[in-house]
This record gives C-alpha cells, sequence and structure tokens, in this order.
C-alpha cells in the first residue's frame, strides 16, 4: 500500500506552510528516514522525514508556495507498485500518513487526528456540507482537524471550529470596529493618492504575531509594575567574570552579557516566588516546578523567542552560551519547536537599542513578560542624603491579573531588583 506524504504541522500556530527545498525528485528512491523535504514555517525550518521505503511519486507540493497543513505533497510507493497520477481521483483512499516531523508511518485510523487532511492531488478532505458551512462562516479548512472516515472533516468539525472562533472573540467599541473593516478592505486605498505607496503582502510570520497580540491584548488582563534599578556592582562582576574567564584555542569559554545576568535575577526571582511562576487556564491555575524563560530576539520579519529551560539551576556561563546558540539559530530559521514553544515567563530586551522604557504584550501561557530598558548615569540621593550619580535601569513587569495580581507582582519585581543591585548573590 503506498504511504500518503502530508505537509505536517510542526508548530502549534501553523495553518499553512512552505517547501523550501526537495531533496529527492519524482521516480527517485528513497529510504525510512531520508530527509524528503525541507519545511520553512513562520518559525523555523524543519526537516522531513519519509516514513517508508519505496518511489517518490506523485510530487504535488512545489517548492516557494503555500500548502495548507495536511495536504498531500507526494506519496511513497513500494517497489514495482502500480501508481496513480496525482491529477487523478483514483488516488489511494486510506494511506498511511507522516503527521509530525521524523514521525513513521501511521496506522490509517490515525489520519483523523490530522489537521486538513488532504487527497493525492493536495485538496482537503471534507463533505460538501462542511465546505458549504466554511465557506459561509468563513472557516479556513486547513486549521480544521477532521473526525469523518479516514480524517475527511465533516460538517460538525466545522460548527466546532466556529464555536471555537467565537469563544475568544471579543465586542470591540464602534469606532475601532468600524475603522478595521475599512482598512481591512480595497476601499481603505481611496485614501491615499496613487503612485503614493507599495503593497507589501504579510508574511506568515507577520500575520501570526498579529494574531497572537490581537488575542493576548483583548483576552488577557494587562497589569503593569516599573522599577529602577541600580547596576554599577553587576556592570562591575560582569567585567570581573568575562576577565576570569578560561581560554581554550584563544577564545574564552564564555562572555557574559547584562540580558545574560537578567535571564538568571528574573529566573531566581521567579522560582523564589512560585505564586507568580504559572499559567492561566480556564479550568485550572498551572503551577510550574520549573522556570522556563523565554526571550525575545529579533529575526527577519518579526520576532520569535527561544526559551532557556530550567533558568533557575543554570549557570551564568551556561545561560550565555545557550541563549546565543538559540539566538543564532533563531535567526537562520533553524529552532525546532521545543525549543520556543512553553515556558513560565518571558523577558524582552530594547535596551542595546537605547529604549529607556517601555511595556510588552504577555505571550501566553506566560503569565508575565518583564520589559528591559537601557542602562544610563542618572542623578540619585544616597542614603546620607547626598546627590550622586548611578548607573539605573528602568524595567516594567507586565503580569496577566487573573493569576498574578499587584501585589504578587510587585513582590516579583522586588526580588529582581535586590538580585540585580546585588548580583553576587546569583553566583551563590
Amino acid at each position: 500500500m503506498p504511504t500518503e506524504i502530508i505537509l505536517p504541522k510542526v508548530d502549534m500556530d501553523m495553518a499553512t506552510g512552505k517547501i523550501s527545498k526537495w531533496f529527492f525528485k519524482e521516480g527517485d528512491r528513497v529510504g525510512k528516514g531520508d530527509v524528503l523535504f525541507e519545511i520553512e514555517t513562520d518559525k523555523a525550518a524543519m526537516e522531513i522525514d519519509s516514513p517508508a521505503t519505496g518511489i517518490l511519486r506523485n510530487v504535488t507540493g512545489e517548492e516557494g508556495v503555500d500548502i495548507a497543513v495536511g495536504s498531500a505533497v507526494a506519496w511513497v510507493y513500494e517497489e514495482g507498485e502500480d501508481h496513480q497520477a496525482a491529477s487523478q481521483s483514483s488516488a489511494p483512499a486510506v494511506p498511511a500518513t507522516i503527521g509530525t516531523p521524523s514521525a513513521t508511518a501511521a496506522h490509517p485510523a490515525s489520519t483523523q487526528n490530522h489537521n486538513a487532511p488532504a487527497d493525492a492531488g493536495g485538496a482537503i478532505r471534507a463533505t460538501p456540507l462542511a465546505r458549504r458551512l466554511a465557506r459561509e462562516g468563513g472557516v479556513d479548512l486547513g486549521s480544521v482537524a477532521g473526525t469523518g472516515p479516514h480524517g475527511r472533516i465533516v460538517s460538525a468539525d466545522v460548527s466546532k471550529a466556529r464555536a471555537a472562533e467565537a469563544t475568544i472573540a471579543l465586542p470591540a467599541p464602534v469606532g475601532v470596529e468600524n475603522i478595521g473593516r475599512q482598512l481591512s478592505s480595497d476601499g481603505s486605498l481611496k485614501l491615499f493618492a496613487e503612485g503614493t505607496y507599495d503593497l507589501q503582502p504579510h508574511t506568515a510570520m507577520r500575520r501570526t504575531i498579529a494574531r497572537r497580540l490581537l488575542e493576548a491584548k483583548t483576552t488577557v488582563p494587562h497589569f503593569y509594575l516599573s522599577v529602577d534599578c541600580h547596576i554599577d556592582a553587576l556592570l562591575k562582576l560582569r567585567t570581573e567574570l568575562n576577565a576570569s574567564a578560561p581560554v581554550s584555542d584563544g577564545t574564552p569559554k564564555f562572555k557574559l552579557s547584562v540580558n545574560d545576568m537578567v535571564i538568571k535575577a528574573y529566573a531566581l526571582a521567579l522560582g523564589s516566588t512560585p505564586d507568580a511562576n504559572v499559567s492561566w487556564t480556564e479550568e485550572n491555575l498551572v503551577r510550574h516546578h520549573f522556570v522556563d524563560v523565554g526571550v525575545a530576539v529579533s529575526v527577519a520579519g518579526g520576532l520569535i523567542t527561544p526559551i532557556i529551560r530550567h533558568a533557575e539551576s543554570k549557570t551564568l556561563s551556561t545561560i550565555s552560551n545557550e541563549m546565543k546558540d538559540l539566538a543564532a539559530r533563531a535567526r537562520s530559521g533553524k529552532l525546532k519547536p521545543s525549543e520556543y514553544q512553553g515556558g513560565t515567563g518571558a523577558i524582552s530586551n530594547l535596551g542595546m537599542f537605547g529604549v529607556k522604557e517601555f511595556a510588552a504584550i504577555i505571550n501566553p501561557p506566560h503569565s508575565t513578560i518583564l520589559a528591559v530598558g537601557s542602562g544610563e548615569k542618572r542623578p540619585v540621593v544616597n542614603a546620607q542624603g547626598e546627590l550622586s550619580s548611578a548607573t539605573a535601569m528602568t524595567v516594567t513587569l507586565s503580569t496577566d491579573h487573573r493569576a498574578v495580581d499587584g501585589a504578587l507582582g510587585a513582590e516579583l519585581i522586588g526580588k529582581f531588583r535586590t538580585l540585580i543591585e546585588n548580583p553576587m548573590s546569583m553566583l551563590i
């Protein structure tokens, strides 16, 4: 029996993806585990392995084209097995499938768990009624999981998807609603003279960022707390630690940044404030056993938040080296989903751009995000009432007020400031 190769869902926010490169062509013999193609998602590039050994046929997934999750992109036939052209409707009806990177061929019944199952020609499998309901309700079938025979989408699946969308839709003020409708239509271009603008289509990454931030800002009640941290002692310790770094082949084994020390301090603060190291769900408050800190990294066309796992128990040098590796692979699109999904809190640092102070938007499932500004010399009054100067850094904590209220947030940011201003405590 031939094995269907579908475009898998490698990211929880993924509705479509692009094949950036095929490593085999029509008629090639492939082995189980061979890398067939590379997927370019809105966040990373993933290599997809063959789930079976045989001859690659009916390669319909074109490079560089948006393809719905679950669509068939090729088939693997056994040696000598008759095959149908991809354009014919008589393609195998009950294929084995591949649904995740490096996954093996699954039992046909498991196709019911894949989003947007597709036939060999790339069309999504759905009943006529399901298609009509999706069209009338504006539902993208590519994001719907089918529960019918062999994963086919039925009307109940579409109704469920519409209900799920309705639960997160919030009524907007009339003015904002009208503006949104106006700007989403071609009529908005009439507000500007022809020849005074260019149209740049949204990338998948930018669409995902827009959707997630809009959802977060409209469904998460944000609460903000700001403090100034004096970082002269931290800067001095950082210089001393970097100077003492072991050298191998003429290269220091680590080079700490202020951001590395901020990550460590925030992880320790969250670890010692367990009531704030949580995630909100409608049913439960999720209390995490470890501190996994996401760190926003700017990449071409947007940003991504790779995660330092168990950051509270790692040394500064380990955090520094992990962060450099994660940031480099984030910018080259080589992160695995497990390296940027989840996390129990986050940090966004714009200090290197000279930004003095800002407030960041929480990225669920996090309940907190720390916005870090630049360090600068400022006048201060010391304990003796004398005017002096200090290097100060303003940080703003955004909290999900459903999970972390004002007093708890104040406790968390207070512990962070204590660690930053007494950095030797991070080495103990």
